[in-house]
């Protein structure tokens, strides 16, 4: 076997988080499970398989999987237990290389070059990582290896679920070419269509194009002929970085009312000063979403004079944001997002000029939470129905790219 110029495995657990509660739940075995707000309203987060095949899927609304597929049993979200899990995996991931960058919860990119004095052949890499996330956490990953980051994402979802599939770097290119345009990384669905009015529907069709032609889509079209030609420069990270941390929830009625957006988002800036004091982080700009009845998503964000991870501090800058919104709505879902974020090093220096009343509330909030769990304490005007169509917001860690 000719040496591989590196060894890059991408894991993607099946299912996940549908997984996690059909392993808690064994009644829910064999069955189709929706994970997601148990409301018309919201929208899927994962299917399990046996949902699949209805044509359901994953940020489809809820009413809509529920009218293809009548027999599906909804299950709310535990993200909790899925971090738990999450934790496990990456753990188990770091066992093999300490170069792992993930992605999201459920998957992560490993760097296993020069490793096969330990593992084995790629192939055997595979099924050993395979084999010890099942006999962890009894779920099964399905696992691509290639010789770039794109090749084996793509790889990965090529024998779902609890697949393995392992393309060398000789036979990428051919490999790649009769896949459909979709299976690009980046291209979304306003440039499949793009790409397609060129007359390129398959990866081989835009890995063949001319320069010229793809030059049409701008700087994205030299992007895509490289990853056609199976040509990946970029290198497995060795730290999970977040890229932002955002809570977004789908409310019970739509909205126009100022006071009732701000409370929800009063309510995601208070979870996002959590998560980001609980890793460690400061962020350096807010961002606020509103999603109209039509399903239209408006976004707004600014930077930040200086780093905060305090609810408050959130709170305030995205009070400003939203006098920049010129829609009148009603609007179904009121979420906020952190970005541009910054590891917090050592204690963190007091600002002369911050509120230490808000800061000591809030990390006391914080202290109470973590030795008796999220709902032992709550503000009065949270005892009435919190409104949304799910019980905990969904927190967008690693993933929440502004677009």
């Amino acid at each position: 076997m000719d040496p591989w110029p590196r060894i890059v495995v991408h894991a993607d657990m099946d299912a996940f988080y549908a997984a996690v509660e059909q392993l808690d739940d064994p009644s829910l075995r064999g069955k189709p499970v929706l994970v997601g707000p148990k409301s018309g309203r919201g929208v899927v987060l994962t299917a399990s398989y046996e949902a699949r095949p209805y044509g359901v899927g994953s940020a489809m609304p809820m009413g809509t999987a529920l009218r293809r597929c009548p027999d599906a049993i909804v299950v709310g979200p535990r993200f909790d237990r899925y971090q738990e899990i999450s934790s496990q995996v990456m753990g188990i991931l770091a066992d093999f290389s300490p170069r792992v960058e993930a992605l999201s919860m459920d998957e992560a990119f490993v760097d296993m070059t020069g490793a096969e004095r330990l593992f084995g052949t790629p192939r055997e890499m595979g099924l050993r990582i395979k084999q010890a996330v099942r006999e962890a956490t009894s779920l099964d990953i399905s696992v691509g290896v290639a010789s770039t980051k794109y090749v084996a994402k793509v790889a990965s979802a090529e024998d779902k679920p609890d697949g393995l599939t392992v393309v060398p770097a000789d036979r990428a290119k051919a490999w790649l070419a009769p896949l459909p345009v979709s299976r690009l990384w980046g291209a979304g669905r306003k440039t499949v269509p793009r790409l397609q009015a060129l007359g390129l529907s398959t990866i081989g069709d835009v890995a063949a194009a001319d320069a010229t032609a793809l030059a049409r889509l701008g700087g994205v079209g030299a992007h895509f002929h490289a990853l056609a030609n199976a040509r990946d420069p970029r290198g497995v990270r060795r730290t999970r970085v977040a890229k932002s941390i955002g809570s977004d929830r789908t409310l019970v009625a739509d909205t126009s009312c100022r006071e009732d957006i701000e409370l929800h988002l009063r309510r995601a800036a208070e979870r996002i000063g959590r998560r980001l004091r609980a890793k460690r982080y400061v962020a350096r700009g807010v961002r606020v979403r509103l999603k109209t009845q039509r399903f239209q998503m408006l976004t707004r964000q600014r930077k930040l004079k200086k780093p905060v991870d305090l609810g408050a501090e959130l709170m305030a800058a995205g009070e400003s944001l939203l006098g920049q919104f010129d829609h009148p709505g009603p609007f179904r879902l009121v979420g906020m997002a952190a970005f541009d974020l910054a590891e917090r090093k050592g204690d963190r220096q007091l600002d002369l000029f911050e509120d230490h009343a808000a800061r000591e509330l809030e990390t006391t909030i914080d202290r109470l939470m973590h030795r008796f769990g999220r709902g032992v304490l709550m503000r009065a005007r949270d005892l009435a129905d919190s409104g949304t169509v799910a019980a905990d917001g969904v927190n967008l860690d690693y993933l929440d790219n502004p677009t």
